[in-house]
């Protein structure tokens, strides 16, 4: 094989706002767009080309390879998605949304970003449940190399299907410069939070992820709802498209309180970084994670951050964070309140530790462990163990 390796890129299942999944694979598709030593071909739905055209500005080779229906895709990808990547001659394909093309000889890698499907179903559509604990079994027999994105999810992957093939660890990474605790420039932050109807030092705890479910919102809108009648000052701010289940907004509608709830939906890149780092707390009580972007973001902007204990979270924050268990609207009202209390001297040691530990996961980091894979993969390493 040449110095010089040809991936292929399956980016059909990112949406116009990208969130969790779609943010990794935008980032990825970026990154590896820039290597010498990666030649990249994206492949997209079709009426979604020139989007990806105009984001890797001539990097990489982008092709239209799937129907833009969604159901469509899903029968192209395994029945004819195969051939077409043969055909292209690439030495690798990435699948980094738990499937991967039927009838290919070209090895591929595939990407399980949680184990949700299988751990928590009462949290998916029926539908994506039944399509996805199929694909990620069929994935784990028949890829050249699995990723996961942390220690935890690759030990549930494991135990869940019978996996044939290597599973390698690869954190996902913080923008460090997009992300840090000090305003970039006077008055970005204030602006920020203009532009979402906030005024200057609002006291607010930030939410930002899709609202279902599975992220905890309800008990969220509960435990505020109680903290905000013991403070005045304190607002909820909601960040993030809706999801599938209970619509929040008449839940929101019946709170004592909801008219310090903000739900701003999709806000724009410059506008988030400036909300994370003017919260008092990022709250994160999601049931189950396969990585936690926002949350890893949130202890680079130097924001204090209240997420779930049992969860891949526990792992990644490594003690800077406060813990609460999952589905315990008291208990994440507790520890929200603690995290907002807490002593100075002490907040400012959390802080600081938060930050060490988010200057760990880097972007740099991720996109050499995933070439790193591609060459494994490639060169058909390892495929009867299981490494991390």
């Amino acid at each position: 094989m040449a110095d010089c390796l040809k991936v292929s890129l399956d980016v059909s299942a990112v949406p116009p706002h990208p969130a969790g999944a779609g943010r990794y694979i935008v980032q990825l598709a970026l990154l590896l767009s820039q290597r010498d030593d990666v030649d990249l071909l994206v492949l997209t739905r079709k009426n979604d080309r020139e989007r990806w055209e105009a984001l890797l500005g001539g990097q990489a080779r982008v092709a239209v390879a799937l129907p833009s229906s969604r159901p469509l895709r899903l029968l192209a990808e395994r029945f004819q998605l195969g051939r077409t990547i043969d055909r292209c001659g690439v030495d690798v394909h990435h699948g980094p949304h738990y499937t991967m093309p039927g009838r290919m000889r070209t090895p591929a890698v595939v990407t399980i970003p949680d184990t949700t499907f299988f751990d928590f179903p009462q949290f998916h559509q029926s539908t994506k449940v039944a399509f996805f604990t199929r694909t990620i079994a069929r994935s784990a027999k028949r890829a050249a190399r699995l990723i996961a994105l942390s220690e935890m999810t690759a030990r549930q992957v494991v135990d869940r299907v019978e996996v044939r093939v290597p599973v390698d660890v690869v954190h996902l990474g913080v923008d460090l410069e997009r992300f840090q605790p000090e305003e970039p420039n006077p008055h970005v932050d204030e602006q920020a939070l203009a532009n979402v109807g906030l005024p200057p030092n609002a006291k607010y705890l930030l939410f930002v992820s899709t609202l279902e479910p599975r992220k905890g919102i309800l008990e969220l809108l509960t435990a505020f709802d109680q903290l905000a009648e013991e403070d005045q000052d304190l607002r909820l701010v909601l960040v993030g498209q809706v999801g599938w289940g209970e619509d929040v907004a008449p839940v929101v509608q019946s709170l004592r309180h909801a008219d310090r709830v903000l739900q701003t939906g999709y806000v724009d890149d410059e506008i988030l970084p400036a909300l994370m780092r003017c919260a008092a707390v990022l709250a994160y009580p999601s049931v189950a994670e396969g990585f936690g972007l926002p949350a890893i973001e949130a202890l680079a902007s130097g924001t204090p951050l209240v997420t779930t204990s049992g969860s891949v979270m526990d792992e990644l924050v490594m003690g800077s964070a406060w813990l609460t268990p999952p589905q315990d609207a008291p208990s994440l009202q507790a520890t929200l309140a603690a995290a907002l209390s807490e002593e100075p001297a002490a907040r400012l040691a959390r802080i600081a530790k938060g930050i060490n530990v988010a200057r760990g996961y880097t972007w740099q980091a991720c996109v050499e462990g995933h070439v790193a894979s591609y060459r494994a993969a490639a060169n058909r390493l390892g495929t009867t163990e299981h490494h991390q």
